[in-house]
């Protein structure tokens, strides 16, 4: 949710003697933050894309985890931590809270994002919750994507995603609830 704050847990439970740690963030696969132990140093870069890690990020000195301070919908998207060359990725979703419609089972509706897509953004429309993916838009790779076979194929045939305004098609809506689909 916005406002909260995220915790990209490193998998230590020490950094040790020659560690280095680097946090890179999806776009352009930029890097963020890094510890190096061998060098004694720990440095966030959150002046980057026009200051949104401004003041927001945080290392652990202990672990190498990342901290992300007062999330914004900005800083939601794929991280990844390096360390000592191997890597692990992270999908960070802020939403700005769920919003709900009413529709009887076999109706239409189209869910609108209210959200104003920049070049570099991604958009993620999920159902129940963020590991069941229905629809993407990445406007970094130029790609749109809906996933109608996941959930048994209940969503099969029925979803249309509107590349240029993000909003969300279903079409002769299954049982389910609206309230359970969010985006962020």
């Amino acid at each position: 949710m916005e406002g909260d704050s995220a915790i990209l847990k490193s998998g230590l439970t020490e950094i040790m003697g020659d560690d280095l740690i680097q946090w890179r963030f999806w776009i352009k696969n930029t890097l963020i933050a890094e510890i190096s132990k061998r060098a004694n140093s720990m440095t966030v870069y959150d002046d980057l894309f026009d200051g949104r890690f401004r003041d927001r990020l945080k290392l652990d000195n202990q672990t190498g985890s990342l901290i992300i301070i007062n999330t914004t919908t900005e800083h939601a998207g794929v991280y990844k931590v390096l360390i000592n060359h191997l890597s692990k990725n992270f999908i960070l979703t802020v939403h700005d809270g769920l919003n709900s419609v009413s529709v009887k089972e076999g109706d239409s509706v189209t869910l609108n994002s209210d959200l104003k897509m920049k070049d570099n953004d991604q958009m993620l429309w999920a159902f129940l919750n963020e590991t069941n993916l229905i629809a993407e838009i990445n406007k970094h790779t130029k790609r749109t994507t809906v996933y109608d076979d996941v959930l048994d194929g209940r969503f099969r045939d029925r979803l249309k995603l509107n590349k240029q305004t993000g909003f969300l098609t279903i079409t002769q809506t299954p049982e389910l609830k609206i309230l359970d689909i969010m985006y962020y």
